[in-house]
C-alpha cells in the first residue's frame, strides 16, 4: 500500500470535535468489520446508485445517506453462494484483514445480507434445490434463492476514526441493479433503520447530506464506472493515524 493523501479528522468528522464524548464501546478499541454496497442502475443514459437515508435515532451517522450495508455476522463465512469473485477483488479484500472472520467471501455476503434487511433487494440466483442457508437469509430461502458474488466489485475501504460512538472497518463494494433478482415490500419505512430510499446520479448526491468518505467513495466510484468498473485497479483505503485520515492504495 502506498500513501496519497491525508486529511484532518476534525475537518472530516466535525462531530468528533464539537459533539458529546461517545459512550465507551468495545468497536472503539478494535473496529468492527463492516461491508456495504453500492447498486448500480445503467439502464439510462446516466447510472444512478440507490442511497438510503438513516433513522435519526440511530447512534451512527443518524438522518445521513448512506449505502446500505452493515457489519459482519458469525454465518456470513458459511453460507453459500453462487458464482465467484474477480481474482483481484478477492485478493485485495482480504488485505490487511483486522480480524481472521474477514475474508473475502465474508465481506461480500455481508454486504448481500444487510443490503436484503434494510432495502428488500435481493441479489440472488434460483436455488436449484431447498437451501440451508442459516439465520439472517431467510429472506433468500423463501424466496428460494442463494446469494451471489458473481458481479461484485470493490471500490474502496475506510476505518472510523476514534471518538464517534461506533468504529466499523467496512469495504465499499458494487453491482449493477440487474443482478436484483427479488423485490420484496416493507424492509423501509418511517422505524426501520433505513427510512427513504433514492437513486440518484453521482452528480444529485451533492445534494444530499452524506459523510465526507461517503463523497469520496462516490468520486472513486465515477471515475471507475468511467474506467471500466470491473478493471484490476488499486483500490483506495482510508484510515486514521495520529489525527489525520490517509488515504492509502490497496495494491
Amino acid at each position: 500500500m502506498s500513501q496519497q493523501a491525508a486529511w484532518r479528522i476534525a475537518d472530516l468528522n466535525p462531530d468528533i470535535a464539537t459533539g458529546p464524548k461517545p459512550a465507551p464501546h468495545p468497536s472503539q478499541r478494535r473496529p468492527h468489520d463492516a461491508a456495504t454496497l453500492i447498486l448500480i442502475d445503467r439502464s439510462g443514459r446516466v447510472p444512478r446508485v440507490l442511497m438510503g437515508r438513516r433513522h435519526h435515532g440511530h447512534v451512527f451517522m443518524p438522518g445521513r445517506y448512506v449505502f446500505p450495508g452493515g457489519r459482519l455476522e458469525r454465518g456470513d463465512g458459511t453460507v453459500p453462494a453462487m458464482g465467484a469473485l474477480q481474482d483481484h477483488v478477492e485478493r485485495r479484500l482480504g488485505t490487511g484483514a483486522l480480524r481472521a472472520s474477514a475474508t473475502a467471501h465474508a465481506i461480500v455476503c455481508a454486504a448481500l445480507r444487510e443490503t436484503a434487511e434494510e432495502t428488500g433487494l435481493l441479489i440472488g440466483r434460483p436455488a436449484a434445490q431447498p437451501a440451508r442457508l442459516g439465520a439472517g437469509w431467510e429472506d433468500f430461502s423463501r424466496a428460494g434463492l442463494v446469494p451471489s458474488v458473481e458481479g461484485v466489485c470493490f471500490v474502496g475501504r475506510s476505518i472510523t476514526p476514534r471518538g464517534l460512538a461506533r468504529r466499523y472497518d467496512t469495504r465499499f463494494l458494487a453491482v449493477d441493479a440487474d443482478r436484483i433478482a427479488a423485490k420484496l415490500d416493507g424492509a423501509v419505512h418511517d422505524e426501520a433503520e433505513l427510512v427513504e430510499l433514492t437513486w440518484s446520479t453521482i452528480p444529485e448526491t451533492a445534494a444530499l447530506d452524506l459523510h465526507p468518505i461517503t463523497r469520496f467513495i462516490l468520486t472513486e466510484l465515477e471515475s471507475r464506472i468511467e474506467a471500466g468498473i470491473d478493471r484490476d485497479l488499486p483500490v483506495p483505503f482510508f484510515r486514521p493515524v495520529r489525527g489525520v485520515m490517509l488515504r492509502d492504495e490497496i495494491v
